[in-house]
């Protein structure tokens, strides 16, 4: 059997090649802990709008009397890492250290887990 040295795909690798060797075992770990996240993600996020659609419908037909602004407060306060009051960018940075720091311990070469991890959630 007689290999093609010039196909598609061994291109698309030589031109990967500096890219994967920087981005390392960290960068795939962390594309593929993307992917897991933005399916679990999507997931989380189909069930939620069907319950909020179920519960919505029921308020509307008069069946159930929801306080939303109560709902709201209680789970900001939750979640609120800087105890602000609001969900804000600095939320979400923290939650992400404390998500990074689990997911790379004792991880060699963690180094490219970001950039991998970003790649997947966006491109998967």
């Amino acid at each position: 059997m007689t290999e093609k040295k010039d196909d598609a795909v061994t291109k698309a690798l030589d031109k990967l090649k500096p890219i994967v060797s920087k981005l390392g075992f960290g960068g795939i770990v962390g594309y593929m802990s993307g992917m897991a996240t933005k399916t679990v993600g999507r997931a989380v996020a189909i069930l939620g709008g069907m319950t909020f659609i179920a519960l919505q419908s029921a308020a509307y037909m008069g069946y159930l009397n929801i306080n939303w602004g109560q709902i709201k407060d209680s789970a900001v306060s939750k979640i609120d890492t800087d105890a602000d009051g609001e969900l804000t960018i600095e939320d979400a940075k923290t939650y992400w250290h404390k998500l990074k720091k689990m997911l790379t311990y004792n991880v060699p070469s963690a180094g490219g887990f970001s950039a991998g991890f970003l790649y997947g959630v966006t491109y998967s």
